[in-house]
């Protein structure tokens, strides 16, 4: 990664305040790093890195973080309690971050995720424009979570996998799955991009 990319993206994390948001809701909460490292089986470092806009949480990630201080994941980008009914988005008002992160020994993955619906308070799904990017085997990240997950693939090819199943999702394809069966993507031949709406129960 050059030093402007990854200028560009200290700033978009920065932009995005999500440490910020997440420090002070654990404090309201009253709860130390290692009691939220317990709940989410995230490390104190990863979890610091975060809370200092040094790393930006993956979406499940997020997800894990946000059940242990009981809210949702749009707590974290809302900036009003507004609750509009109907709320719009337009293209350029999307919250983005493109990361880059440690997690324990495996290796740098980057890709980019859009909020398409921030603004809608007490939401039961949240959708998401994902770029995934190409990757090894050996580097792929396993997720879950509490939850069920729905995938529209925009562009590319999308490499969807669990411990039981692979499956090669062309542009066009959709794949509906429990969340916590532990998933990993990968884009194949290049980045893909993929509608991802996530519902996520508390």
């Amino acid at each position: 990664m050059s030093p402007k990319t990854g200028n560009k993206v200290k700033e978009e994390v920065a932009a995005l305040n999500l440490g910020n948001k997440i420090r002070n809701l654990r404090k309201q909460r009253a709860l130390t790093l290692q009691e939220v490292s317990n709940l989410t089986g995230l490390s104190k470092p990863l979890l610091s890195q975060i809370e200092n806009n040094i790393a930006a949480p993956p979406i499940a990630t997020l997800i894990k973080i946000s059940t242990a201080l009981g809210v949702k994941i749009s707590y974290f980008f809302r900036d009003h309690e507004k609750r509009d009914r109907i709320v719009v988005v337009r293209k350029h008002e999307r919250y983005s971050v493109k990361k880059l992160f440690h997690h324990k020994n495996e290796s740098k993955v980057g890709y980019r995720w859009e909020s398409l619906a921030y603004p809608m308070v007490g939401k039961h799904m949240e959708p998401f424009v994902v770029e995934i990017e190409h990757r090894k085997e050996e580097e792929l990240l396993y997720n879950d979570h509490k939850g069920e997950e729905f995938h529209f693939v925009m562009d590319g090819v999308v490499e969807f996998r669990s411990s039981e199943q692979i499956h090669l999702l062309e542009k066009g394809d959709c794949i509906y799955f429990d969340s916590s069966i532990p998933h990993a993507l990968r884009g194949v031949d290049g980045v893909a991009k993929s509608l991802i709406v996530i519902f996520s129960p508390q």
